[in-house]
């Protein structure tokens, strides 16, 4: 580190403060990455909200690639084991 370089000290409130904002922050990348995919390829594939796998086009059209079979729904704060 060179003698310019300062470090601040986060505190506690800070810590908090930035990590609220993290779930916002990663939900604008992650529509970044959709458009700029979009843009460069003319396509891009996604799951969709009732359980398909589709490939969007530009035009606003898409193609279904696959049905995916019904989740199960877990509480919050469940534990999972796996079986072996």
């Amino acid at each position: 580190m060179s003698s310019r370089t300062s470090r601040t000290t986060l505190t506690e409130r800070g810590m908090q403060i930035a990590e609220r904002r993290i779930p916002g922050l990663a939900a604008k990348a992650g529509h970044e990455a959709y458009w700029t995919t979009l843009r460069h390829t003319g396509a891009v594939t996604v799951k969709t909200a009732s359980g398909q796998v589709v490939e969007r086009k530009r035009d606003g059209s898409f193609t279904v690639i696959k049905d995916l079979p019904v989740g199960k729904r877990v509480k919050p704060g469940t534990i999972l084991k796996r079986v072996k």
